[in-house]
């Protein structure tokens, strides 16, 4: 891409350094992974295998009932040699709809009903795995290994309290297109895996199918400024500042503002 290099070796090696390193400063040694059988998780535990040692890499997988491309997760784990954990997450999913009687027809006296939302049932899946893999990680004295990237959190393509939450994010710098580089490198992990067309294991669509963008215009936007179609631009562009809240610390009111002459 005209413009613009990008070195995966190199990157590659300063994240497990980097890994490494927080490791060290921080004082732990084990590391949590939600491990999906995606790109991002499979890099993600790659890389932290390089770092801390394939025996203090914990990869949870969290199916939501019948998952049917557990196969990829389990060829991951399998792959590196990291220990695994399998929580369906499908009876907790079920207990939340119950708790909170979502078709309303329990509601009582006074109280509001809370109706199925699909976008909400869907993004259910991401906050309960990442409440498993924080109750899993005190347990054994880990840290969260988060499995973002820059693509999705630009186009804020992420579930606010699920899987932007993370102790460290692996990935967060660079892009789907970078992550999928990155992985090329690492001949411990199935290529096919590596380049497996991304979806979200809900709602039967790809990533790309779902957002209506493709990977390679964020990437383009990201690292050239323009994907070459400015009709695109702006949708990406839109998208970023709308999502913007999910890339952020909760914002702190001030009950305490200055008067206009103290400013």
């Amino acid at each position: 891409m005209s413009g613009y290099t990008f070195d995966a070796q190199k990157a590659r090696d300063a994240l497990v350094a980097a890994i490494g390193d927080i490791a060290r400063r921080q004082g732990f040694q084990k590391v949590v992974i939600g491990i999906s059988g995606g790109k991002d998780s499979t890099v993600t535990a790659a890389l932290c295998a390089r770092a801390l040692g394939r025996e203090n890499v914990y990869g949870v997988m969290m199916p939501d009932g019948e998952q049917k491309d557990i196969s990829d997760s389990q060829r991951v784990c399998a792959a590196l040699g990291i220990r695994t954990r399998t929580v369906n997450i499908g009876p907790i999913h079920a207990a939340l709809k119950e708790a909170t009687d979502q078709l309303g027809s329990r509601a009582g006296e006074g109280e509001f009903s809370v109706p199925y939302a699909r976008e909400s049932d869907i993004n259910v899946g991401p906050r309960l795995r990442m409440t498993t893999l924080r109750y899993i990680a005190q347990a054994l004295g880990a840290r969260l290994a988060g499995t973002g990237n820059l693509s999705e959190a630009t186009v804020g393509y992420c579930t606010k309290d699920g899987d932007t939450s993370c102790d460290f994010a692996v990935l967060g710098k660079l892009t789907s297109l970078e992550v999928v580089e990155v992985g090329l490198t690492m001949p411990e992990l199935p290529r096919e895996l590596v380049i497996k067309t991304p979806t979200d294991g809900l709602s039967g669509m790809s990533d790309e199918e779902k957002m209506g963008l493709s990977y390679a215009d964020i990437h383009a936007f990201i690292r050239l400024g323009t994907c070459g179609n400015e009709e695109t631009d702006q949708k990406i562009r839109a998208r970023e500042k709308a999502n913007m809240h999910k890339r952020r610390m909760p914002q702190i009111l001030d009950p305490f503002p200055a008067e206009a002459g103290d400013r």
